[in-house]
């Protein structure tokens, strides 16, 4: 009987641990920082991104700031009107030449919003 009793007691505490351990675990988020964006659009730029890579960085909303989210879209948006499936695996860039010239100026007009908004804080 005692050994019985034992072994509930330490299953109970084991178990007991483990709920306790999730309930007061709270869930990873992935916060998409301007700095993030911006190594995504030079990698695109330079051909040195897969389609995988940006479509977990520009189809995961930024619930954060209005701002990187409409930025985001607007990436998604290039994606959907200049890129093709399949283009990296064939060895060609993610997006034709007007959406390369588009994320190129999208690129550069994130930038200048960021340098001057740490510049006003």
């Amino acid at each position: 009987m005692a050994l019985f009793l034992l072994v509930l007691v330490v299953c109970l505490v084991i178990f007991g641990g483990m709920i306790a351990l999730l309930m007061l675990s709270g869930t990873p988020r992935y916060r998409t920082e301007p700095e993030h964006l911006l190594e995504l659009f030079d990698k695109a730029l330079e051909s040195r991104v897969g389609e995988t890579e940006w479509n977990a960085i520009i189809g995961y909303p930024i619930r954060h700031d209005d701002y990187l989210d409409g930025i985001r879209r607007r990436a998604q948006r290039l994606m959907d009107e200049h890129g093709r499936h399949g283009r990296v695996t064939r060895g060609k860039p993610l997006l034709d030449a007007t959406g390369q010239e588009e994320l190129a100026a999208l690129r550069d007009h994130l930038a200048a919003h960021t340098s001057l908004q740490r510049r006003q804080d």
